[in-house]
């Protein structure tokens, strides 16, 4: 499907999109605790959309940094008391992280929170990103940025469900492999949703 046809469908996608997710949402009906603290944080989903194609902007993070060493992840993080919501965390933490410049994105809505078994709720935000952006990474934090066809990730039989061991628990978690990418947990939790609503 043409890229930019491909946005307005994520557009309709994210309307009304109102119901949470989380960690434990392939475990059976198991809750986390009531009340227990969590971080606030938003990611930024950025597509780069094009005649022919639309893609989905992700990063590696480095093997040094303090949560989810050398996973796939979007741009994203806490946020901060002068963040006036979750799109200016979104967008702070892309322009910090590979360097997109806020003036490049057009919001176009957010999805629901999703809820992290190491303690944040993380609001997702999704933003078309202007085709000409070339990444400037934060080498502290980003090893590398790459793009994922969003055809690829709207697929839903592109995913499965792997399991380990955590906190002397067996946790199930959804997976999808991009060549030698492995992008799993919360990243991939958030896409499994975009890709069920751009299937409705």
């Amino acid at each position: 499907m043409p890229g930019f046809a491909l946005i307005d469908q994520v557009k309709c996608a994210l309307e009304d999109w109102n119901e949470t997710t989380s960690d434990l949402d392939l475990m059976n009906g198991e809750e986390f605790p009531a009340g227990r603290p969590l971080k606030s944080a938003s990611v930024l989903i950025p597509i780069v959309a094009r005649d022919d194609s639309a893609n989905v902007i992700l990063t590696r993070r480095t093997a040094t940094v303090r949560h989810h060493a050398g996973q796939i992840s979007f741009p994203g993080g806490r946020k901060e008391d002068h963040d006036r919501g979750p799109a200016a965390t979104a967008l702070r933490e892309a322009q910090e992280e590979i360097g997109l410049d806020p003036r490049n994105v057009e919001i176009l809505g957010q999805g629901p929170v999703h809820e992290t078994a190491t303690g944040f709720l993380i609001t997702p935000v999704v933003g078309c990103v202007a085709s000409d952006f070339t990444p400037v990474l934060q080498i502290e934090e980003v090893a590398e940025v790459f793009e994922v066809p969003l055809n690829y990730l709207a697929d839903l039989s592109s995913y499965r469900i792997e399991s380990l061991e955590w906190r002397s628990a067996r946790r199930y978690f959804y997976v999808i492999d991009y060549g030698s990418y492995r992008i799993w947990g919360a990243t991939a939790r958030i896409l499994f949703g975009l890709a069920e609503r751009l299937k409705t």
